[in-house]
């Protein structure tokens, strides 16, 4: 049986689920999108005005911005074939679940690029494309809304209040520091960022650094 050839090498765009009690998930797209759009709207008041042919329009309130995109999920061109479902799109399905009756729905984030987006998924379509000879689902298409999310002032300050601190110790590094508190060690730059450090070789020992939550990144 002929290898699975080796997916290209670039940055992958993927869907982070925010998890208010356990790590943070990172699920990657298998092919990053072609295209994405993002639609912003407003409100409008109009009030007739007696002799008057047009009424008199006034802003009324700000709409959440909307992303849409479409993302593609392969178990078959690079991995074994097992269920995409199990193990990618199930996952952000869920995410519309409301069997535990959460006051807030669930937040997830979209990255790709330099600007991500964090909203509240508000719709979901799926399309299986491609199956094994059992019937089982190897390729989906989902296409999904994101409505855009804001921390409110009760949930910043709750984040700032998480925010920790530790010594430098032999053998410390900034990025042995984010495997250890992120589960990534690629995170390092957060906690650079909030302590200023700009020669992240040049972390001197004894000294105490802020970690700061990952969800604050």
């Amino acid at each position: 049986m002929s290898a699975k050839p080796e997916p290209p090498k670039f940055n992958k765009a993927k869907l982070i689920i925010h998890n208010k009690d356990k790590k943070d998930e990172e699920i990657f797209v298998t092919f990053n999108p072609d295209k994405y759009s993002i639609r912003k709207s407003n409100k409008f008041a109009s009030h007739g005005i007696a002799g008057k042919a047009n009424p008199k329009v006034q802003f009324g309130s700000g709409e959440s911005e909307m992303l849409s995109i479409e993302l593609l999920f392969d178990t078959y061109t690079f991995e074994n074939g097992e269920d995409v479902r199990t193990k990618y799109t199930d996952k952000i399905a869920k995410l519309l679940d409301n069997e535990d009756k959460q006051k807030e729905p669930p937040v997830c984030t979209f990255v790709w690029g330099e600007h991500p987006f964090t909203g509240i998924l508000e719709s979901l379509d799926r399309n299986f494309t491609m199956f094994n000879e059992q019937g089982t689902p190897v390729r989906e298409t989902i296409s999904l809304s994101l409505k855009k999310y804001e921390e409110s002032e009760s949930e910043k300050s709750s984040t700032e209040n998480n925010t920790k601190s530790q010594e430098v110790k032999e053998g410390d590094s900034l990025s042995s520091i984010a495997e250890k508190e992120y589960g990534d060690p690629s995170k390092w730059k957060i906690i650079a960022s909030a302590n200023n450090i700009d020669d992240p070789l040049n972390l001197k020992l004894g000294i105490q650094i802020i970690i700061p939550p990952l969800n604050q990144s």
